[in-house]
C-alpha cells in the first residue's frame, strides 16, 4: 500500500490538481467472509463457567525422573459418562492413527494443519463405536509421532517456542477425532526414540496403568493391535485387465509391536475392509535367526606372553561383551575410546598397560586400514605381536543391540545412549575387511551369538527397532 500524502505539504505548494473522474463503474464492495463461526465468537465472549467443556484432558509422561517428557497422552471422556462407575474392560483394541484410522484430506503424507484429516474409511468410526458399545472393548490409539517436540532441546538454535505449533495442531486434530467418536478412549503419542516408541511396549504399559488393568487380567486372545506398518512386500494386484502396483510398507513396527505385547495383529485393510493378508517380510527376525544357545562355541586363546588385540566391528556388534567374557579372564586390559574420549589417550593408556607387563585389547570399531595401521605401528614400536578380532555382526543386528543396550539398565553397565543411524552408516562407508597382510599375526573371526542369561535373552529377543 502506498503511503498517504501529507495534506499540509500539498496545500503549501499552492498547486491545484485536477480531479480525475473514473469512467468505470464503482467497484462492488464484497462483504468479508470470516472463517470463525458465530458459535466460536459467542463462546469467546462467554464467561469461563458457561463455555462448553473440552472433553479431552492432556498430560505428558517421561520414561524416568531424569529425562524430560516424551509421551503425550490425551484422555477423552464423553459428557455424562463417569468412568469410575464402568466395569473394567479386559479386551483391548488398540489402533495406530495415521493411515489406519485417518488420512489427510490434502493427499500429502503429512497433514498441513489440524483440519487436514478425514477418516481412513467411512466405516472406521462406526466400527469403533460398535466395538465399544456392543463388544465391550477398550478402544485405544497408540501412535509414533517423532515430528512432535514436547520440550525444546537447549542445544537447538531458534525460538524458544519452536515446535509448539505442531503439538497444538496435533492436540486440536485429536480433539476433533475423539469428539466424533464420542466414546471413552485415550490417545498416546510417542515423540522420541525411547521406550515408548513402537515396537517397544512402553505405551502399552502406560495404558494398562492408566486404566488399572493388570497384565495378567487382559484378555490377550481377543485383544488386538491394528496398524499399517506390517512389513508387507510390494506387489502387483490384478483388477480385471489392469494391474495396480502396491508399494511395500515403510516398516514392520506395528506387526512387531503386537508380537512384543502378545496380541493379534491386523492391517487396516484386513480389519476394516476384510481383505486377505498380504505377504510380509521382517528386516530382522531376531528369534528365528538367533535362537538362545547355552553353548556359545567361542574359543579364544592367549598365544603370546604379551600382545595387543585389536577389535574391528560396528557399534553394537558385541565387542565389549566379548572382552569381559573371554579376554578379561585371560588377563587383558581394556582400552576404549568411548571411555577415554580421545585417540591419543588410548595410545597412552595402552602403552602404560604394556609397560606394566599386561596385554591390551583395543575395544574400538577400527573400520579402516589407515586407522588399524596406527595400532600396528604402535605394536611394532613396543615390540609385541598384534592380533585382530573381527566381529562379523550384520548392521541391522547391531542397531537392534544398540537399542536393547541403551533402554535396559541391567544390560547397560556403561550407561550408553541410543546411537543415531549415522554411527552405523559411517562405519559401513569406511569399513575394509581386515587382512593378515596388514601386519596382524592373525585375524580371528567372530560370528554373532547372543551371549547372556536366559532372562536377558527374553528381553533381547523382542523387536526393538
Amino acid at each position: 500500500m502506498a503511503p498517504e500524502e501529507d495534506s499540509g505539504s500539498a496545500s503549501s505548494s499552492n498547486t491545484k490538481r485536477r480531479a480525475t473522474q473514473s469512467i468505470s463503474p464503482p467497484a462492488i464492495k464484497r462483504r468479508a467472509q470470516s472463517s470463525i463461526s458465530k458459535t466460536a465468537v459467542n463462546n469467546f465472549f462467554k464467561p469461563t463457567s458457561q463455555k462448553p467443556k473440552e472433553r479431552t484432558s492432556w498430560s505428558e509422561r517421561a520414561p524416568n525422573n531424569d529425562t524430560p517428557a516424551t509421551l503425550l497422552v490425551g484422555r477423552y471422556v464423553p459428557a455424562g459418562v463417569d468412568e469410575a462407575d464402568q466395569q473394567k474392560r479386559t479386551k483391548i483394541a488398540a489402533f495406530d492413527l495415521d493411515s489406519t484410522l485417518i488420512t489427510t484430506v490434502s493427499g500429502n503424507k503429512f497433514a498441513k494443519g489440524s483440519n487436514d484429516w478425514k477418516w481412513w474409511n467411512p466405516t472406521v468410526p462406526t466400527k469403533l463405536k460398535q466395538m465399544y458399545a456392543e463388544d465391550n472393548y477398550r478402544i485405544i490409539i497408540l501412535s509414533n509421532q517423532a515430528g512432535l517436540k514436547l520440550h525444546r532441546d537447549p542445544k537447538t538454535k531458534g525460538p524458544k517456542n519452536l515446535g509448539k505449533d505442531g503439538v497444538e495442531n496435533f492436540k486440536q486434530k485429536c480433539n476433533a477425532i475423539l469428539a466424533q467418536l464420542d466414546i471413552p478412549t485415550s490417545v498416546y503419542a510417542a515423540t522420541s526414540q525411547d521406550i515408548y516408541r513402537k515396537p517397544r511396549t512402553g505405551m502399552w504399559k502406560e495404558l494398562c496403568e492408566d486404566y488399572d488393568i493388570e497384565a495378567s487380567n487382559i484378555d490377550m486372545e481377543n485383544s488386538m493391535f491394528v496398524g499399517d506398518a506390517g512389513g508387507r512386500t510390494a506387489q502387483l494386484i490384478q483388477n480385471g485387465s489392469k494391474a495396480a502396483a502396491v508399494a511395500k510398507d515403510f516398516s514392520c513396527s506395528d506387526r512387531n509391536f503386537a508380537h512384543n505385547v502378545g496380541v493379534t495383529y491386523k492391517t487396516p485393510e484386513e480389519f476394516f475392509l476384510g481383505e486377505e493378508p498380504r505377504e510380509f517380510l521382517r528386516d530382522l527376525d531376531v528369534v528365528a535367526q538367533h535362537p538362545f544357545a547355552d553353548d556359545h562355541d567361542v574359543i579364544f586363546e592367549k598365544k603370546n606372553d604379551k600382545d595387543v588385540v585389536l577389535f574391528c566391528g560396528p557399534p553394537g556388534a558385541g565387542k565389549s561383551t566379548f572382552f569381559w567374557k573371554y579376554l578379561k579372564p585371560l588377563g587383558y586390559e581394556r582400552v576404549n575410546q568411548d571411555t577415554l574420549k580421545t585417540r591419543p589417550k588410548c595410545f597412552k593408556a595402552a602403552a602404560d598397560h604394556l609397560g606394566e607387563g599386561d596385554s591390551v585389547a583395543i575395544d574400538n570399531t577400527n573400520p579402516d586400514v589407515d586407522g588399524r595401521a596406527e595400532w600396528i605401528d604402535f605394536a611394532k614400536k613396543h615390540k609385541v605381536p598384534i592380533r585382530c578380532v573381527w566381529f562379523k555382526t550384520p548392521l541391522e543386528l547391531c542397531q537392534h543391540n544398540n537399542v536393547v543396550r541403551a533402554l535396559n539398565k541391567t544390560m547397560n553397565p556403561e550407561a550408553r545412549e541410543v546411537l543415531p543411524s549415522i554411527a552405523f552408516n559411517g562405519f559401513k562407508s569406511r569399513f575394509k575387511e581386515p587382512k593378515t597382510k596388514e601386519g596382524f599375526q592373525e585375524v580371528f573371526e567372530v560370528e554373532f551369538k547372543f551371549r547372556g542369561t536366559r532372562e536377558e535373552y527374553a528381553i533381547w529377543g523382542r523387536y526393538w527397532t
